[in-house]
């Protein structure tokens, strides 16, 4: 029986400093990963999303599964700030989750400095 090419989902198990971003991805690591990301204390995580527009609590299930280890959510929205929806805002905070959305460019600054300084920190990256 032959095997093809096994697509999983993309996963780093572990913390780490965003080390590039742009052209459509993101470098880690020593690693790359085309696509948006999510950086949670379970490791860094391929998202599935290209925008910002419209985000649900459905996109971010996985911030919300790891949320009894995570303060702050900083959401990089690509290259123009963006609100989150006030329903996306209400569950985060009833899962005591500060959200914070900026530019990619600017949270993924904002996280490798809250990083360093071991603060229960997490982004979603919409990769630009």
């Amino acid at each position: 029986m032959a095997r093809g090419i096994e697509i999983r989902d993309a996963h780093f198990p572990g913390r780490a400093p965003i080390d590039a971003y742009g052209n459509g991805g993101f470098r880690f690591a020593d690693m790359s990963h085309r696509g948006s990301i999510l950086c949670l204390p379970s490791g860094i995580h391929g998202w599935d999303r290209q925008d910002a527009v419209g985000l649900t609590a459905q996109d971010l299930e996985r911030v919300i599964a790891e949320a009894d280890q995570i303060e702050v959510l900083l959401v990089g929205t690509g290259t123009e700030i963006r609100p989150l929806p006030e329903e996306l805002r209400a569950v985060l905070r009833a899962h005591h989750i500060r959200s914070d959305p900026m530019s990619t460019g600017a949270a993924v600054r904002t996280f490798n400095v809250m990083l360093a300084e071991s603060r229960a920190v997490a982004a979603a990256l919409i990769a630009v």
